[in-house]
């Protein structure tokens, strides 16, 4: 590695930054303030890295958010309980991991948000359909073509990436704008 590539890397991420839709954004935080003024739940998933920055998002949103706004956001992110996950993968399939915590927590109007660099992980696209099937409003944050999840949610905003680490910074840095548009608005 040398120097080069490191500029080059860093003008790629900055680019990928410059392009997020910012209209989209604040749209995106006014449907999460509707969420919490009506008291409905925010659940949160997504694999691998991408599921690293929903437990970031969740503990900002449920914790610096919610202090903030003096009433609490009821949010959830689906992959925090490795136990339930494993039984049920074994159980079910993997596919089902997020889908099942769905069936039972989430009710309509709920709102649904998730993670994917490819956008094509079958268990947040599975997830992603069955909660639209339901009455749940649905926003992906994905990155290059957007893959099936791009077809599917109700709301998305595409990373012009396709490099797994420029995502998921540009990813991580729309979650904290939309969880700092409450913190500090």
């Amino acid at each position: 590695m040398n120097k080069a590539y490191f500029e080059t890397y860093l003008e790629r991420q900055k680019a990928a930054y410059d392009a997020i839709p910012i209209d989209q954004v604040e749209h995106i935080i006014n449907l999460i303030k509707k969420c919490w003024e009506e008291d409905r739940q925010l659940f949160a998933f997504g694999n691998g890295g991408s599921a690293s920055n929903v437990s970031h998002f969740i503990t900002d949103l449920g914790k610096s958010a919610s202090d903030r706004m003096g009433k609490r956001f009821r949010c959830l992110s689906l992959n925090e309980s490795i136990s339930w996950i494993t039984a049920l993968g074994n159980d079910y399939a993997y596919e089902d991991v997020y889908v099942q915590q769905l069936h039972n927590y989430a009710q309509p109007g709920d709102l649904v948000l998730t993670l994917s660099v490819s956008g094509n992980s079958p268990n947040v696209v599975k997830a992603i359909h069955w909660a639209k099937e339901n009455g749940l409003t649905t926003i992906a944050l994905v990155g290059g073509n957007g893959g099936r999840l791009a077809a599917i949610a109700d709301e998305v905003i595409i990373v012009q990436d396709e490099h797994y680490g420029r995502v998921e910074d540009a990813q991580m840095t729309i979650c904290h704008m939309l969880c700092y548009g409450f913190i500090e608005s």
